[in-house]
Formats: structure tokens, sequence, C-alpha cells
């Protein structure tokens, strides 16, 4: 489904991500960890489109998306929950969650079931459907921000640390969410500091270190490697 050939993108004069090659397969659940300023985020930014490359080719679905325009990114099917939530605070959840669907317009009844589904999912939103956003607490928040990308109905979810601040009953929510997401079809690609948690539900991870990539392959393997093993317990 993606698919990154040899990607180097830069801030100013440093090299922030160095001949990054990896892939996703429809259908997986795919965990990106590492060190703090590994460029971890600086990935996800280059592949919404916020950030441009200085050499190496991004593919989507066969499709050639290297530096094209981020609203045209997620027309094509990628979501972005990025670290921090960005969620309109000032908006009701209801309006969050609408705004999400801008690109679907014209599909009312296809957003509805859509809606449906993430009330399901997440409870809380429906019963906090008329709430300024702003007032929420931080669980409540990330479930709006993961469910407002839900509405543009992406085939691939990036998702940058979304246990970061949370309590444990809201990450556990949130996990379990996300299996549920992948038991529906969607590929999820989560940069996560919990790297026992994210390696847990993802069929595959890759660990980024000073802007490279050091090792990738099943979730399972990579548990038990050194390389993780020092990430977890420093």
């Amino acid at each position: 489904m993606l698919r990154i050939k040899k990607l180097i993108v830069h801030y100013g004069p440093f090299i922030a991500l160095n001949e990054i090659s990896l892939e996703i397969k429809e259908g997986e659940i795919v965990a990106l960890i590492g060190p703090n300023k590994a460029g971890k985020t600086t990935l996800l930014l280059t592949l919404s489109g916020i950030l441009e490359t200085t050499e190496g080719r991004i593919f989507f679905q066969g499709e050639d998306i290297t530096n094209r325009d981020p609203h045209k990114i997620v027309a094509s099917g990628i979501g972005h929950v990025p670290q921090g939530r960005h969620i309109f605070p000032t908006l009701t959840v209801f309006d969050n969650l609408i705004m999400g669907a801008y690109i679907r317009r014209g599909m009312r009844e296809a957003v509805k079931e859509d809606l449906a589904w993430l009330y399901e999912m997440f409870p809380i939103l429906k019963e906090r459907g008329q709430q300024r956003a702003g007032t929420l607490s931080g669980g409540e928040q990330q479930m709006l921000a993961i469910g407002r990308a839900l509405m543009g109905r992406p085939r691939l979810l990036m998702l940058d640390e979304p246990s970061s601040g949370l309590a444990p009953r809201y990450i556990d929510e949130i996990f379990a969410a996300f299996q549920e997401m992948n038991r529906r079809g969607l590929t999820l690609f989560i940069v996560e500091q919990e790297i026992q948690l994210s390696l847990a539900i993802a069929h595959r991870g890759y660990i980024l270190r000073n802007g490279r990539l050091i090792k990738g392959g099943p979730s399972s393997v990579l548990l038990e490697s050194q390389e993780v093993q020092a990430l977890c317990w420093g």
C-alpha cells in the first residue's frame, strides 16, 4: 500500500531523514519506534506533504505522491492524527467530526453511517456531541482527533504518539480501538513511545535512530531484539 524509497529530508543544513526505505502492506498495523528526535514525526509530516523531500520517492497504492499538496494526499486516502491532537477547541465535538468529512461532500448517508460506527467505538464522543472540544479531557480529545481523521474514510491512518500524556484507561481503550479499526480493514502506521504496547498490536515494526532505519521485522522478533530491549530499559 505504501512504499518509501531512499527518502532524504533536510531541516536547513541538517539531514533529518537519511535514505529511509520501508513498506506497509494493505491490512497491516506497522509500528515505528525509536528514541526522541530520531525523525519519527518528521517522517509522518513528510508522508502527509507538510515537509518536502530532498531526495527519494513515496508511492501510495502504486501512485507517486512525493511532495504532493497535503489536501491532495488526504483525498488520496491517507489520514494523519498529529502529535498534540490539534482539534478545533471552540467548535463542538460534533462539528469537529463533521470537519473531518469535508472531502466527502455529497455523501451524507455514508458519513452518517461512519458517524454511527464511530460512536459505537467511542461512545463518549456521542455523549459529548454538543460540548466544546476544548473542554474535553486529554483522553477524550485524543479520541476526537482520531475520530475526526476517520471521518475522512482513509485507507491508511497514521498516528503520532497517540498515547502521549494519557491516563492508562484511555490508552487501553484507544489501542483496543486500533485493533477494531484494523479488523474492519483499515491499515495503520503508528509512531509511539509505548514500545511494547505498540509492538503488541502491530504485525511488523521498524526502529528509527538518528534519521536512519536500523532494524525492521515482525513485531514478535523485534520485541526480543537487543535494540528494542535497549530502548525499553535504556
